[in-house]
């Protein structure tokens, strides 16, 4: 890609995970990325100069996580303004990369309503590119917050649950501060359990078909010390069965009014499992995931994603063949079913967690409630 280039950190250990950052080099503004499709084997940044490159990090997973795309979401609004390109046209290419996250548009949309009440106040592109990015700034910061508020919200819960201590909590996908201002969702929540002495145990889901809990939770878990072990998706029923699971701990995409959560294909089941026998099932996500236009599960677009990615597999470093990219895994021309997400009633989650507290029941009316409460608590 023309106007993106990659940029090693070989050596380069730092103290938190160099995630996303806006950087000002005599050439011009970028956003800085790390690459997190090529993540564990090595840490490498991509540095993105217009909103185009930006939509493919986007696409290609370089760059995700629902909170962390609502962030870069409205940095990309701030590199068109700043770098002088059409903003509505930027804005409308980055709210569409993915359907199924709504943080994503929510921090476009921030971004481009400071862009337009700046323009029209004043006139100015200047000033109307420096709102942008000043709005963009702020969500960072907040996120940063909300991930404290969230991690001290659900270790709350994990004690009310489970007052014995010791928790053995299984997760899927990827939760941490590669997807977050912070120290992410629900991955933040076992990391608070673990500096308390609390986690006993951490299951990483393998989280096929990308492997996000393997090569990026387990990553995460290994540089914060935690006690983990990896599973394949398929051996969870033989942890639930084997009484080894004390709470389900995962991040959501999407939350509808209903209180259905959209999270990473693999998640319903792991509710179902959940249910029958008797563990918490909680979800940790932002209240910026809750989307009140999106009446229930039903009305949450699922991401379809492309067949190569269960046809074939992809490894850093390693040799491809294959038309994605990867090492074929199955036959020449084998049709491929591959929603990235599911949907997950709410009769089936123990509890939301959001920086502004604890939703349970999950209910619509309870929802609401939290999602006003929020607005208030931003607007003074």
């Amino acid at each position: 890609m023309a106007d993106q280039d990659a940029r090693s950190s070989e050596g380069r250990r730092p103290t938190g995970i160099p995630v996303l950052r806006w950087e000002e080099p005599p050439e011009g503004p970028v956003l800085v990325l790390l690459d997190q499709t090529r993540l564990p084997a090595e840490e490498v940044e991509l540095v993105c100069t217009d909103a185009a490159a930006l939509v493919e990090a986007i696409r290609s997973l370089a760059v995700r996580g629902a909170p962390l795309l609502g962030v870069a979401g409205a940095y990309g609004v701030a590199l068109a303004a700043v770098r002088g390109f059409e903003v509505e046209e930027a804005a409308a290419a980055l709210a569409g990369a993915r359907p199924t996250a709504v943080n994503l548009a929510v921090g476009v949309r921030r971004a481009q309503a400071a862009h337009r009440e700046a323009l029209a106040r004043t006139g100015d592109p200047g000033q109307a590119a420096a709102a942008a990015l000043s709005a963009a700034r702020a969500l960072h910061r907040e996120d940063a917050e909300a991930s404290a508020r969230m991690a001290g919200h659900g270790l709350a819960l994990l004690d009310e649950l489970l007052p014995a201590g010791g928790h053995r909590v299984l997760t899927h996908c990827n939760t941490g501060s590669l997807v977050s201002g912070g120290e992410g969702t629900a991955f933040a929540v076992a990391l608070a359990a673990h500096r308390s002495g609390r986690l006993r145990r951490l299951w990483v889901d393998e989280t096929r078909p990308l492997l996000q809990g393997a090569r990026l939770t387990a990553y995460e878990a290994a540089r914060n010390d935690m006690a983990y072990t990896l599973l394949t998706d398929n051996a969870a029923g033989s942890l639930f069965a084997a009484g080894e699971v004390d709470a389900v701990l995962i991040g959501a995409d999407r939350i509808a009014a209903d209180g259905s959560v959209a999270n990473k294909v693999g998640s319903y089941p792991l509710a179902v499992l959940a249910r029958y026998h008797h563990v918490p099932f909680i979800v940790v996500a932002p209240v910026t995931t809750v989307d009140p236009d999106t009446t229930d599960g039903a009305s949450i677009e699922v991401e379809q994603r492309p067949g190569y990615e269960v046809t074939e597999v992809t490894a850093p470093q390693v040799p491809v063949a294959g038309a994605g990219g990867g090492i074929p895994v199955a036959p020449l021309g084998t049709q491929a079913y591959n929603p990235a997400f599911d949907v997950t009633p709410p009769e089936l989650v123990t509890a939301i967690v959001t920086e502004e507290g604890v939703v349970s029941p999950v209910t619509n009316e309870a929802l609401a409630v939290l999602c006003a409460r929020s607005r208030q608590v931003t607007i003074s």
